[in-house]
């Protein structure tokens, strides 16, 4: 049997992301992972990714580029989400990556990043109507599909490393905090009018904050290890539980979910108001996302 070996980064606003995968007869099989909290969000002032977060993005990505090279991995594609392109600099950035890393970084817009979520999601769920939803550092995106097919695909610029960036004033938001933040949320969702695209009942989650909720309930909640399902009233009773920014609950989620201290809160107070808007009451986790989406959409679908 034949195989092929492919990789992707992904060039978020709060984590780089490397997966490497092994392609054979239509499936993928995960055979490399990486990511490190390289926070791009903290180092935008004024609407610019500042040369100090240039340089940490081209040092993340020389170090993925040399371990694909030990691994003789050489089909390699790279893209950045809201990281590059909620910035007023972005040529100059992905320019300045190229000529120090040799890496081409494809930017994409927030329709074609909610579109590869769908693609990804569809690929390892068997769902046909709903939404998907992926809550970013820099942007969650949003899409309502319907008989295995788009019918409206958005993103909206409140990420959850944005969010705990502009509306956070200590480690964990305060009360009024988290008022606001889901005012935000739901104003940006009653932009995009999405609950009249679908019937939006099922919701497939992908992305780092959905994934750190669902390892923050299967824990907390005592379910199996493989679960992949976060019912809406488990998110809502976590943010109960971490309403206060003591000493227990900051170690409960360091011990979960270290890297994602200061934005899983914020993300999950995202997802709750979101899951309840779209009356979801579970979100089915999907194991694929944006990265998988690029890789059967831009790649293995051309091949």
């Amino acid at each position: 049997m034949t195989y092929a070996t492919y990789a992707v980064i992904d060039v978020g606003s709060n984590t780089i992301r490397l997966l490497a995968y092994k392609y054979t007869d239509g499936n993928l099989e995960e055979i490399l992972s990486d990511k490190e909290t390289a926070g791009l969000s903290g180092y935008v002032e004024d609407g610019t990714l500042s040369e100090k977060g240039i340089g940490v993005a081209c040092g993340v990505l020389s170090k993925f580029k040399k371990r694909l090279a030990e691994f003789g991995i050489k089909n390699l594609s790279v893209f950045a989400t809201a990281s590059l392109r909620n910035i007023v600099n972005t040529d100059e950035a992905v320019s300045l990556i190229k000529d120090r890393t040799g890496i081409a970084v494809d930017v994409l817009s927030g329709e074609e990043e909610a579109a590869l979520d769908f693609i990804g999601a569809t690929h390892s769920l068997d769902v046909t109507e709903g939404a998907v939803i992926d809550i970013g550092g820099g942007s969650p995106e949003l899409v309502a599909f319907a008989d295995n097919k788009i019918l409206a695909a958005s993103s909206m610029p409140i990420g959850s490393l944005n969010l705990y960036l502009k509306h956070v004033d200590a480690l964990l938001p305060t009360a009024r905090e988290r008022r606001h933040i889901e005012k935000i949320t739901l104003k940006e969702l009653t932009a995009l009018n999405l609950c009249k695209k679908a019937n939006t009942e099922c919701i497939c989650g992908v992305g780092g904050t959905v994934r750190a909720t669902l390892k923050l309930c299967n824990d907390i909640f005592d379910l199996p290890a493989g679960n992949r399902v976060i019912e809406t009233d488990m998110i809502l009773s976590l943010l109960e539980r971490f309403k206060t920014a003591d000493k227990p609950t900051i170690r409960k989620i360091v011990q979960i979910v270290p890297d994602r201290i200061h934005t899983v809160l914020p993300g999950m107070i995202v997802l709750g108001t979101l899951c309840k808007k779209l009356g979801g009451k579970q979100v089915l986790v999907s194991k694929y996302g944006a990265r998988e989406g690029y890789l059967y959409k831009n790649i293995l679908k051309k091949e």
